[in-house]
């Protein structure tokens, strides 16, 4: 038994499929027809039965005239009608059967009858030469002398068995067509109902073979396999996608590091070339150089970072959200930011607001925001930061972002074309982006409604409860 499964098992799916129609339909099939031979085999029982207790012997008067062609009376004894067989049985014992029927052994329910024991006796006996029979016995009463006799009246069974037999034989051939017939449309169903399964193995296979993620599969209909290639497609769809961003960042990222390496060889050969020839740099120069590398390698760590920090796949799960004051996390961003900008007024109004995220990345966030109003912000201009009700607000008097330029500021390695000839690596609002949405909540760039600059706002959820330890605000969400 354990090893059929194993062995279904390594049949296709196809085969597994149509040997199972077929051995359901075999199975039906045999509980229809056992359930036709028996029925009709009681059938037939109960029409000879009543064929016995209804048959034209069963008359006083033809009893009487076989009685008197027994007893020698010179009268012709009476021949059973039909394929009847009939005899009298007395108390005694003795028999007197009619011509051409085959005697019938009599039995104690026989003698019975005839000692007026019993009134009639139905069973199935045998006659002398061996053969099964259906006899059914009943008492009779002379008019004339009042004497009692049994009568037996038997059919062969072979009446019933045979006919059954050459049922049981058509059931079996017709059983038998069925099933084969059955498994042969269960093939047939298979194949065509996993047409589409092989369609998609067949994807697949040349998927992994080639990798190409250009492959579709039709779509037709709206059951279960319909959905597999729909999946499949949008599976494939997505894979190439990824692809093709992984393929560009790489790109980007090697655009992006080409410049300030190339910057640094340049120095350095610079460098290394005095130190060989003996030509020594004047003072200012020197300096000039070592502080272009310093700020080349500072630019290549930042790179770095923003890349590490954009290895994470946009639906990677975030690190352990925490209840964090937005308020305190914003003074630290702007400590920082007045550090970059000495020469810029940063004013702020923060409102307390509590909000579930992690918290250095959202610290990081902050700061990339800040950085980029101090970037763009004129000498001796201003930045006017608020917080208020989960909603936090930049606003630097910069140049601004050209509305044609709005929808691509979030994007991987972008850069305006105002902004290539300044710092940066294009990844500092793509890293905020993903950050603010982690978070539940969303960032938006616009231009300033007075004057020139660039309005950044970001809104966060607020959080049930403030962290412990700490004062509850207004702004509690």
């Amino acid at each position: 038994m354990t090893g059929l499964p194993r062995r279904l098992r390594a049949l296709p799916l196809r085969s597994r499929l149509a040997l199972l129609v077929a051995t359901a339909v075999a199975l039906a099939v045999a509980a229809v027809a056992t359930a036709c031979w028996f029925v009709t085999r009681d059938q037939l029982n109960d029409q000879l039965d009543r064929s016995l207790r209804n048959s034209p012997a069963v008359d006083k008067s033809l009893v009487e005239e076989l009685l008197s062609g027994c007893r020698g009376t010179g009268r012709k004894p009476l021949r059973a009608p039909g394929s009847y067989s009939l005899q009298i049985i007395d108390a005694s014992g003795t028999v007197c059967e009619s011509p051409g029927s085959a005697p019938i052994n009599p039995t104690g329910a026989d003698l019975a009858v005839a000692g007026d024991e019993r009134q009639d006796v139905l069973y199935s006996g045998t006659d002398t030469a061996g053969k099964k029979m259906r006899i059914y016995t009943y008492r009779v009463v002379l008019r004339a002398s009042g004497e009692i006799y049994a009568v037996s009246v038997a059919r062969q069974e072979s009446e019933v068995t045979g006919p059954l037999s050459s049922l049981a034989w058509v059931l079996v051939l017709v059983a038998g067509i069925g099933v084969l017939g059955a498994g042969a449309a269960g093939l047939w169903v298979a194949r065509s109902g996993l047409r589409p399964v092989d369609e998609l193995a067949h994807a697949v296979e040349h998927v992994a073979r080639t990798e190409d993620l250009t492959v579709r599969i039709p779509v037709e209909g709206e059951d279960e396999i319909a959905r597999l290639s729909r999946s499949f497609n949008t599976m494939t769809s997505s894979l190439a996608t990824s692809r093709d961003r992984q393929s560009q960042l790489i790109a980007d990222a090697g655009h992006e590091l080409r410049t300030p390496l190339t910057s640094l060889r340049t120095n350095i050969e610079l460098l290394a070339r005095s130190d060989e020839t003996g030509r020594a740099i004047p003072p200012d120069d020197r300096r000039a150089l070592m502080a272009s590398v310093k700020a080349q390698m500072t630019e290549l760590a930042a790179l770095i970072g923003d890349l590490q920090e954009l290895s994470r796949p946009d639906a990677a799960q975030p690190g352990p959200l925490q209840v964090v004051a937005l308020h305190d996390i914003t003074r630290t961003a702007l400590r920082r930011a007045r550090l970059r900008g000495p020469e810029l007024t940063v004013t702020d109004e923060l409102a307390p607001w509590y909000v579930r995220a992690e918290p250095a990345a959202l610290e990081r966030a902050l700061v990339n925001i800040l950085d980029n109003a101090v970037k763009f912000s004129p000498r001796g201009g201003t930045i006017e930061v608020t917080l208020h009700r989960g909603q936090l607000t930049v606003r630097d008097h910069g140049p601004g972002i050209p509305a044609e330029d709005l929808p691509h500021v979030f994007e991987r390695f972008w850069r305006s074309p105002s902004a290539r000839q300044l710092p940066g690596s294009g990844l500092g609002l793509s890293i905020v982006a993903r950050t603010v949405q982690q978070a539940g909540g969303e960032i938006t760039l616009r231009p300033a409604e007075e004057g020139p600059g660039t309005v950044a706002t970001v809104r966060l959820p607020g959080a049930p409860t403030p962290p412990p330890g700490t004062e509850t605000g207004t702004g509690t969400g």
